[in-house]
């Protein structure tokens, strides 16, 4: 049997109810140890409710990052998200509880001003920052609190879910990092493959590699030396992700110094993980000797890249 509580505060409705909550209980056996120990924050373990997988978080001295004191903060948070398909959306109507221990019945905090919550990928955590004052909390004539113990819970239903698929998050890199990268080919004439590759290199938390056709490719193919930068871990992107760099490559001038560059940017994703220049240099100069490019069959190439920005599917 529910009855009202009479600490109601704007936006929020408090009853008493003789029920336990559906879904989940968390106890927390000398709940002054919590601060004791400079534990300012406890994630539940993982519950199932309507078909989705949640946990309780609580701060016991309150959500400092909110500015929260004095106050017992606590939230329900969306789960090993990691799976959920791009776009998503979970509304659920969601009941906090807390035990009174003497009376043997449970206080229900829950939202007044909406029904039901919305979670989705930039708000995964809902709930109260000021659930409930610790004066209150350790008022030993309210029973929230007896031999240092309190039982927390709640419930979750689900009432709509939506998937859309569609939305992007672009994160741009306030400062550019230019990284660097040397590769010296030797035994250049004796390049039997279509292409030759450098070794991984990182930029911008991403692995990157150059690749080199000798016999050309493309409208190259058989006149040009062909170079292009390739994102080397461009399968392991998550769908609709795209990488922005800024690139510039050159072949080394051994002899005079003069180097023959080229530069671009670019959106690598997993269906566009290269990108270059099919006539990076003819092979007319590629091979005459003065030009210093071909220098005791060896080849310097030299790479720089810097990432500029990242799109994840929301």
């Amino acid at each position: 049997m529910d009855r009202f509580a009479f600490d109601d505060r704007p936006g929020e409705q408090r009853i008493m109810s003789d029920a336990p909550p559906a879904h989940y209980i968390v106890k927390i056996e000398a709940f002054s140890s919590l601060s004791k120990n400079s534990v300012g924050k406890y994630e539940s373990g993982v519950f199932q409710a309507g078909g989705y997988k949640w946990k309780l978080v609580l701060y016991p001295n309150g959500n400092t990052s909110k500015n929260v004191k004095e106050h017992v903060s606590l939230y329900l948070s969306t789960a090993e998200t990691s799976s959920f398909p791009p776009g998503w959306e979970v509304h659920a109507s969601v009941r906090f509880f807390l035990l009174d221990q003497d009376k043997d019945s449970y206080m229900i905090i829950q939202d007044d001003m909406r029904k039901e919550w919305r979670f989705h990928g930039m708000k995964i955590e809902r709930g109260f920052d000021q659930f409930i004052p610790l004066k209150t909390l350790n008022d030993a004539r309210n029973g929230y609190l007896v031999d240092d113990t309190c039982v927390f819970g709640a419930e979750v239903f689900v009432t709509r879910e939506r998937s859309t698929g569609k939305g992007e998050n672009l994160s741009m890199v306030k400062d550019r990092v230019v990284q660097k990268c040397s590769w010296k080919i030797d035994n250049f004439s004796k390049l039997d493959k279509e292409f030759s590759e450098s070794k991984v290199f990182i930029a911008g938390n991403q692995k990157w590699k150059l690749r080199l056709y000798p016999k050309g490719k493309g409208t190259g193919l058989g006149t040009s030396i062909s170079l292009y930068v390739v994102l080397a871990d461009a399968y392991t992107l998550p769908p609709g992700a795209k990488v922005l760099a800024d690139f510039s490559v050159r072949i080394v001038d051994q002899l005079q110094g003069r180097n023959f560059i080229a530069k671009a940017n670019h959106w690598f994703s997993a269906s566009s993980q290269e990108s270059g220049w099919a006539e990076f240099i003819s092979h007319a100069t590629f091979y005459y000797p003065k030009t210093g490019t071909l220098w005791y069959d060896t080849c310097l190439v030299e790479v720089e890249v810097a990432v500029l920005g990242m799109v994840n599917a929301l």
